[in-house]
């Protein structure tokens, strides 16, 4: 079971063991704002709540500028490991713009690509395919893109993880 870690802004930190929260919490640097009620935890002196979600007692402050470095699995998963090009499960990524051309490492030029329509396109951009792209790629927003561990969230995590107005 994982826990995630808010500041005291009620910003998502991190996501750690419910072993390592619960010695947050014993230690009086953490309290559990929301814990899974049906599966506490045992130990000879008795049990407590396993937490899921913990709120630090000191204030860490969370960088608004930090920026989010480009990954393949970054753009796999901002894509929904779909391909931008054809909507088949995506396993390759793709330069929209090629680098033999110019194209950058960023956000805004990598999709998600299945094998197939990769092979096609090889160093050709969509419009000399004649192709559109199923959606424009931006940079992902949101504290879920920030934070590690975060991939698979926990629904009670949903109300801490909604992106930032």
């Amino acid at each position: 079971m994982r826990t995630l870690v808010l500041n005291a802004g009620y910003e998502p930190l991190a996501v750690v063991s419910f072993k390592r929260a619960i010695v947050l919490v014993m230690n009086q640097k953490a309290t559990i704002v929301a814990a899974d009620q049906a599966h506490p935890v045992w130990a000879t002196t008795g049990s407590w709540d396993r937490p899921s979600v913990i709120i630090l007692t000191r204030y860490v402050h969370l960088p608004r500028s930090r920026s989010l470095p480009v990954s393949r699995r970054g753009v796999l998963r901002r894509d929904d490991h779909r391909c931008a090009y054809c909507g088949r499960t995506a396993n390759t990524i793709d330069h929209v713009q090629p680098r033999s051309r110019g194209g950058r490492d960023s956000w805004d030029n990598l999709v998600a690509c299945c094998l197939r329509c990769n092979n096609i396109k090889s160093d050709r951009t969509p419009a000399e395919m004649g192709w559109d792209l199923l959606f424009h790629p931006k940079i992902p927003i949101g504290s879920s893109w920030v934070v590690r561990g975060v991939e698979r969230p926990l629904p009670q995590w949903d109300e801490y993880l909604a992106p930032a107005a």
